[in-house]
């Protein structure tokens, strides 16, 4: 048993927690825009004078609203992307509030490989994506990612700062999970 008071009982493969996080300051300008959009549907509402009639204004206003909302929310969910790696679990939370939230069993798992260059346009886009030949990602920024191989043949990708890292404690939780040991620091 370790003592708690070790400064290797913190990275110990059987107990450390790592965490990563990806962050892409770009979305804030799109989110700068859905406010804008929401800002102008409520000036549309507040101070219009439309003499085209009531259904005009009300679609004007409704849907610059809803559009607003739809950025708003679609780019401040998808700014930053944070990991977490425990002993069971890796978890994807994105966003503010955390949501989408993908929790990923380590059991489930049967590799985990690092990717160097992961592109928004390899998957149609910023955000949580979902591509048949390639599996589902989540993708906030161009740059290095984690990619791991589930026990059906599925993928789970992630752009994360220190990728590197992450894959070396996944898998050492992988050989310890199949009764091995974790790998030599």
């Amino acid at each position: 048993m370790r003592d708690p008071s070790d400064p290797r009982a913190a990275t110990a493969p059987d107990t450390a927690v790592w965490t990563g996080r990806a962050t892409n300051r770009g979305q804030w300008l799109l989110a700068a825009a859905g406010a804008a959009c929401m800002a102008l549907g409520v000036e549309l509402a507040v101070d219009s004078e439309w003499t085209s009639g009531l259904a005009p204004l009300l679609m004007s206003v409704i849907g610059c609203v809803a559009a607003g909302l739809l950025m708003l929310y679609g780019t401040l969910a998808f700014v930053h992307v944070a990991v977490k790696v425990d002993r069971d679990v890796l978890e994807v939370r994105c966003g503010h509030i955390g949501l989408p939230r993908r929790s990923i069993p380590l059991n489930l798992v049967v590799g985990a490989e690092f990717a160097p260059r992961v592109t928004p346009r390899q998957w149609g886009g910023w955000g949580y994506r979902w591509r048949p030949e390639k599996g589902t990602a989540v993708v906030v920024r161009r740059g290095e990612g984690l990619v791991l191989t589930m026990g059906d043949g599925r993928s789970f990708t992630v752009t994360v700062d220190d990728a590197e890292a992450a894959v070396r404690i996944i898998r050492d939780r992988l050989r310890l999970l199949a009764g091995g040991k974790p790998a030599k620091a």
